[in-house]
């Protein structure tokens, strides 16, 4: 919804009062909040594509701007503009890489783009101050700020098969309070460093009401973003994915009730870690390490909070005993196609 204020015929406007001066620290706070949107705002793109816009960062001077893959969906080809700018630049995709939702493509007129700096994960802070920067529904060169939240949060996303992208598990998100709108995918979260520590992807839902939760809003690090998008600009694909594996496709299981009960192994990689350990088809995974599986998504979340090489303790039932007990696993790391 857009306010707009109206002066009426002898009367004051907001327009016709000069902005009180601020004391001496809030004007350095309000400065330096000005100077970094000012630093950063020209490495954040919008980028445009049939089924929708977002935004993205300039990765490098080549051309390639990182962004999410459900910003990019099935789509090949892309217009992208600079912020503040109207001139439209054609783009074509890279690569898409849906597990982590992170996608890479390539601006045909590198000319005048800005690449940004990237921060570490390592160096948040609970309670950092943190903008989050690109073009909710379309109004590009946005900007909206908030505090980190939480960090190492481990979150589901769910699928978009509209633009061919399946469910996912994001791991070891940026939790802020910098509300993230429809459009703000692919783009920065911007400390006052003037570094990008993460890219806003997706805001948490409201159960209860529907709608987005205000104030609940989620950012992949920016050093796995980096990470992923220099395999990208250096492979034309990613090699090594970083995230940790059983080596199973695994399935929710269900009562005779309809509750979940656990994630069934349907098909174990024979030369994965579980297999390795004795994990056979049909087993029912109930539990890792201390942490209750009901179903296959439990599962990954509790594997996403790991890293391979990683030894955890699966607790699992085989029939027909159904008795539980436990297996000590060397988890692997997740193969690329």
């Amino acid at each position: 919804m857009l306010v707009v204020a109206m002066g009426l015929a002898g009367c004051t406007t907001a327009q016709d009062t000069p902005a009180p001066r601020l004391p001496g620290a809030a004007e350095a706070v309000e400065a330096e909040f000005t100077s970094v949107v000012s630093d950063v705002l020209p490495s954040v793109v919008e980028i445009s594509q049939p089924g929708g816009v977002g935004s993205g960062v300039v990765f490098d001077n080549q051309g390639h701007i990182v962004t999410n893959a459900h910003v990019v969906g099935k789509a090949t080809a892309f217009e992208v503009r600079l912020a503040n700018s109207s001139r439209v630049r054609q783009a074509t995709l890279v690569y898409s890489y849906p597990i982590e939702d992170v996608a890479v493509i390539r601006v045909q007129d590198p000319t005048g783009l800005v690449p940004a700096r990237f921060g570490k994960t390592a160096d948040l802070r609970v309670g950092q101050i943190v903008m989050a920067m690109g073009s909710p529904l379309g109004l590009e060169s946005s900007v909206t700020q908030g505090i980190v939240s939480a960090l190492g949060r481990t979150v589901a996303e769910p699928p978009d098969p509209e633009n061919g992208i399946p469910g996912t598990v994001l791991r070891q998100t940026i939790q802020t309070s910098a509300p993230i709108n429809p459009g703000n995918s692919g783009g920065a979260l911007v400390n006052l460093s003037r570094e990008v520590v993460g890219m806003p992807t997706l805001a948490a839902v409201n159960q209860g009401i529907g709608g987005a939760a205000p104030g609940l809003g989620f950012a992949i690090p920016g050093d796995i973003v980096q990470n992923l998008a220099q395999q990208i600009v250096d492979h034309g694909r990613v090699v090594h994915s970083g995230r940790a594996s059983l080596g199973i496709r695994a399935v929710t299981v269900t009562d005779q009730q309809r509750q979940p009960v656990g994630a069934g192994v349907a098909a174990p990689d024979p030369n994965g870690p579980a297999a390795r350990a004795g994990v056979q088809v049909g087993d029912l995974i109930i539990q890792v390490d201390d942490t209750p599986v009901r179903t296959a998504q439990d599962l990954q979340s509790a594997v996403a909070t790991h890293q391979p090489g990683d030894v955890i303790r699966l607790t699992i039932t085989r029939p027909p005993t159904a008795e539980p007990h436990t297996l000590t696993i060397t988890l692997g790391e997740l193969p690329v196609s």
